[in-house]
């Protein structure tokens, strides 16, 4: 018990140091800013952290939630986004087990959190996260993932050709472009790292939930008819769900309707 305690919570307190580095990328990597130099600064008065103010979590908690220099409020996004990796990493070892596979899914799980929070936040998906994580995940799928170089590839193709034909018509059928050249690239990524039958799924479930929390926000006034809404965190979230579940989903659809 001690040690799966150890190894568990080793995994969740690695995740909240990448998740802290994630809010830092989330930040500045939509400004074209360097995600190393300079240290990270208050947001308000511009004064440099302390490395004990910026304890993943534990200093939003001791500082309850406010700069220590100017008091001002602290966005509770960033513990979110720190707790959420954190989670997925012990998530990740939970259903992979140890092994460089977890590595690589883990990378993936980190790459989607930041590609969430960037698209509802900018609305793009940068090429810097999702072209190198094309060529990441056709490497990793040919070496180290059961994907198989010829289903990644596939993926790509599927994943990408997919929302690249739907950017392509969304003009002419509804009189406006329906999807972004970021959703294109990050659905081609999740076809790279989890072959193309994952891009479908992905898909399938992102359409799905996009759609319903769409008409919950109409109905709510929440949101405008016509008014945009980013289509990356519900692709994100379609990805991390194939990729936990996504066989399940499979074997289930198929053995139900077919």
């Amino acid at each position: 018990m001690v040690p799966l305690m150890l190894e568990y919570g080793s995994v969740f307190f690695f995740g909240l140091i990448i998740g802290s580095f994630l809010t830092v990328c989330i930040h500045r990597v939509p400004q074209d800013l360097s995600i190393v130099f300079p240290r990270s600064a208050c947001v308000h008065c511009k004064q440099t952290i302390c490395w004990y103010d910026n304890i993943p979590v534990v200093s939003f908690l001791l500082l309850r939630g406010r700069c220590r220099q100017c008091h001002a409020s602290i966005p509770p996004r960033y513990p979110i986004i720190e707790l959420s990796n954190g989670l997925g990493y012990m998530a990740i070892l939970w259903r992979f087990e140890w092994g460089w596979e977890s590595v690589i899914y883990a990378v993936i799980f980190s790459a989607l959190l930041a590609i969430t929070w960037i698209d509802w936040d900018h609305q793009i998906i940068p090429d810097v996260i999702s072209l190198p994580g094309i060529v990441l995940g056709i490497v990793a799928a040919s070496t180290v993932l059961p994907t198989g170089f010829v289903n990644s590839m596939i993926g790509v193709l599927v994943g990408g050709g997919i929302l690249l034909g739907i950017a392509w018509i969304s003009p002419y059928l509804f009189g406006k472009e329906g999807i972004g050249g970021g959703d294109i690239k990050l659905l081609a990524m999740v076809g790279a790292f989890l072959g193309w039958k994952a891009a479908l799924l992905t898909l399938m479930v992102a359409s799905i939930v996009g759609s319903m929390i769409g008409v919950i926000l109409l109905a709510f006034k929440v949101l405008q008819r016509g008014q945009y809404i980013p289509f990356g965190p519900y692709l994100s979230l379609g990805a991390v769900l194939t990729l936990f579940f996504g066989t399940d989903m499979l074997n289930w659809y198929f053995g139900r309707f077919l």
